[in-house]
């Protein structure tokens, strides 16, 4: 049974009810029908935070199925029992400013430089991103950041929307963003939309304006190769 992933309509939820759809006894492991909780994926980790008062070390996505991994030593809920989910919620808005941070960063080197994508990570509050730069510019660091800042300061909305497969792939930012790399098996692909300056096909979470990142700073930048530059940043409060 899929599992819904209530995070990708509303990122705001911290608490929530599912009820157990399977149990992994061996992982100590449990499939709900639904979850707030994010699963490791797309460069973004996933969530802690306690289920049914145990705490929770470890959430993937299986499939339709998320599993969530329980720690402690106390009883796995049984299939067909309702359980009850909190998040760490610091945690997970700290992410949140991180992956926005992140897809602002990546809106500012495309329009300012034309430089796409090639890969990034993240942690709560710190991240890296890979560019196409040979080399970077003089002075790049410094002007990335003070542009990634203004840009923040700005309180751009950030949309979430929800698009028929063949209407995205012809849009030309998501092409930009590789949205042909979405499996052909997903017929509606979820935008993130930092509206008036990035557009990615994204599934992960993110705050709903971009002042509630606060500010970055470029803490370093590093050659991975002739076409590959990659920038460290580190999230901080406004």
């Amino acid at each position: 049974m899929a599992t819904e992933l209530l995070f990708l309509r509303d990122a705001y939820v911290r608490e929530f009810d599912a009820y157990v759809t399977a149990v992994r006894d061996g992982e100590r492991a449990v499939a709900l029908d639904g979850t707030a909780f994010y699963p490791t994926g797309g460069g973004q980790p996933h969530d802690t935070g306690t289920l049914a008062r145990l705490p929770l070390v470890d959430v993937r996505k299986d499939g339709g199925e998320v599993w969530h991994t329980l720690g402690g030593d106390g009883a796995l809920p049984a299939v067909g029992g309702q359980v009850h989910g909190e998040l760490d919620w610091e945690r997970r808005h700290a992410l949140m400013r991180t992956h926005t941070a992140l897809h602002v960063l990546c809106g500012v080197i495309w329009n300012e430089w034309g430089k796409a994508v090639t890969g990034g990570n993240m942690e709560p509050l710190s991240a890296r991103m890979d560019f196409e730069f040979d080399p970077l510019p003089e002075g790049f660091g410094r002007r990335v950041e003070e542009l990634v800042n203004a840009e923040l300061a700005a309180a751009r909305p950030v949309e979430i929307a929800f698009l028929p497969r063949g209407t995205a792939v012809e849009d030309r930012d998501l092409i930009r963003t590789k949205v042909n790399l979405v499996p052909e098996s997903v017929k509606e692909i979820r935008v993130v939309d930092i509206v008036g300056l990035d557009k990615q096909a994204d599934g992960g979470t993110h705050v709903a304006r971009t002042d509630e990142v606060g500010r970055i700073r470029v803490v370093k930048t590093e050659s991975k190769g002739k076409s590959n530059k990659r920038i460290r940043v580190q999230v901080l409060d406004g």
